[in-house]
């Protein structure tokens, strides 16, 4: 039993990708702030993205503990939900002290992502000026973002009911009302590995008890407030027999559970 990404790792990808990145159509947002080097930044970029993820939401207006959802999951499995309470306390904005504490917050993601062994304590995470400065311009360019491309419509998404014995974890970012989102924070454009993802989560949520969100989804997309970009690819121009096999071969659907 794999979550999403895991699955990902241990399969094998035709040549190119089942959905080949150069078939994404890019848009970059103008009128952005300048970030620092990701040199500069003392914590990893993983971490980074979290916080910039959850941070992002909860400027959109999701509740904190909402936004941070994983992020109690993982300190609750560490004994340490009071002290994730007193760090959402502090998130109250984009100021230093909100987006300090975030980054601390969401270090109690790998606890429940990636198992007791994974966990470092958070308090050993201690962001420098460069690292506050750039997860705040990051969020901003979420919130412009969605500006352009929302509302938001879901976040935190995970399909009940899609699961299978393969595949039995993964939650995606967020919708809106055409097209299903996933935050990438890299340096890099989206490789076959994330298009793969996002293309998972989509077929996970046409199988889920929330198929009727995911039948109106003509779009899949990320976006990189690191790079100020947008990509997206219609669902329409994936091929069927390239779908097929995904729930098939990658997801391990029942040929008669297949919807492609």
């Amino acid at each position: 039993m794999y979550s999403v990404t895991q699955r990902i790792k241990a399969i094998k990808q035709p040549r190119g990708g089942y959905i080949n990145p150069r078939s994404l159509e890019v848009k970059e947002l103008e009128g952005l702030g300048t970030l620092h080097d990701q040199k500069d930044e003392n914590i990893s970029a993983g971490l980074v993205g979290i916080a910039v993820d959850y941070m992002t939401r909860f400027a959109c207006g999701t509740p904190v503990k909402e936004a941070f959802h994983i992020s109690f999951l993982g300190a609750e499995l560490v004994g340490e939900t009071a002290n994730a309470e007193s760090l959402a306390n502090v998130i109250s904005g984009l100021d230093d002290d909100s987006i300090i504490a975030a980054c601390k917050l969401a270090g109690y993601d790998s606890a429940f992502r990636a198992g007791l062994q994974a966990y470092r304590p958070v308090e050993d995470i201690s962001p420098n000026d460069a690292t506050i400065e750039n997860v705040r311009e990051m969020v901003e360019r979420g919130c412009r973002f969605f500006e352009e491309y929302g509302p938001v419509t879901h976040d935190g998404i995970t399909f009940k009911g899609g699961y299978t014995f393969m595949v039995s974890t993964g939650d995606g970012d967020f919708t809106t009302k055409d097209t299903l989102w996933d935050f990438k924070v890299s340096v890099k454009p989206p490789t076959n590995a994330h298009t793969l993802q996002v293309c998972m989560y989509w077929l996970l949520g046409l199988h889920s008890e929330d198929a009727e969100i995911y039948r109106a989804i003509d779009k899949l997309g990320f976006f990189n407030p690191r790079l100020g970009t947008v990509y997206t690819i219609s669902v329409g121009d994936i091929p069927g027999n390239v779908l097929h096999e995904i729930e098939t071969d990658v997801i391990c659907y029942d040929e008669e559970e297949a919807l492609f």
